[in-house]
């Protein structure tokens, strides 16, 4: 299964999984943001495949991952990430990110979509990004409500 959007000017957009990164993005300063795993599980029980690739900078994005359900990768700079996300053998991928180790991941991803949050966002990533949020609950929010995403995707 897989979270299919038609939007006007560009086509069907099809995500059959997400890729997300762990610190600044799902956890800010080493803690899960609050509605977090309850919109992951929302994807989950749509078809979507969720997929962590951290660097692992605090030492619990494998817990993180593993107590929520979710496929857990670890990489230590931007092309390893690329590397993992290319070896899951999808090409309707949507990443979440916020740092520039992130750049890998959103280079080979057909939705990619940075959060601007407490950590912040590395200015490197903004020409390799589709869309920016104010959160990740917000990003969430964007792949789960079609007309949201159709509304900012379209030509």
């Amino acid at each position: 299964m897989s979270l299919t959007y038609k939007v006007p000017g560009v086509g069907a957009i099809e995500i059959d999984t997400l890729v997300v990164d762990s610190n600044g993005t799902l956890t800010i300063n080493g803690v899960i943001v609050e509605g977090v795993m309850e919109r992951i599980h929302r994807l989950q029980s749509l078809g979507v495949n969720v997929v962590m690739i951290s660097s692992d900078q605090r030492g619990n994005a494998r817990n993180i991952a593993l107590s929520s359900g979710i496929t857990y990768y670890e990489a230590g700079n931007s092309r390893e990430k690329e590397d993992i996300l290319l070896s899951l053998g999808s090409h309707k991928v949507a990443a979440i990110g916020n740092a520039r180790i992130d750049i890998g991941l959103f280079v080979q991803s057909i939705v990619s979509i940075a959060t601007l949050q407490k950590e912040g966002i590395h200015k490197d990533i903004i020409d390799h990004v589709d869309v920016i949020v104010p959160s990740i609950n917000d990003a969430l929010d964007f792949l789960l409500d079609k007309d949201t995403f159709i509304a900012t995707m379209k030509r």
